[in-house]
């Protein structure tokens, strides 16, 4: 089966600030793209293609009650530390997925409120 999620966006209130968050957790460099009435963000190509975005409009607000996506990572525990140095918080410690020994997960509010999941294999 392909890869079900098409796209995500996670909505900021601070853009700067959740740009500087989500590289500093993951380590990577998002491209980012201004117009009128929308920033966006964009996570590193994947096959060619980017996963998501941040993402800000004055209508799209960061909340703990949305939607939940999970994003992969190496290492929870490491992803967790580096969360919580750039001011975010674990919500839910890391978590082994005892269904088919599928790995663990752990979810974090970020810098915006957001929830967000974290994926790992170890």
């Amino acid at each position: 089966m392909n890869k079900l999620v098409s796209f995500f966006e996670i909505p900021c209130n601070n853009f700067d600030r959740a740009v500087k968050f989500y590289e500093a957790i993951f380590d990577i460099s998002l491209s980012t793209f201004d117009c009128e009435h929308e920033k966006m963000a964009f996570f590193p190509d994947e096959d060619g293609l980017a996963p998501g975005a941040i993402s800000w409009a004055e209508n799209f607000k960061p909340s703990q009650n949305g939607v939940l996506i999970s994003l992969k990572c190496e290492d929870i525990n490491a992803t967790l530390s580096l969360i919580e140095a750039n001011k975010g918080k674990v919500v839910i410690a890391k978590t082994k997925i005892e269904a088919d020994n599928r790995g663990y997960f752990s979810v974090f509010a970020d810098c915006e409120g957001n929830h967000i999941g974290l994926y790992s294999e170890k």
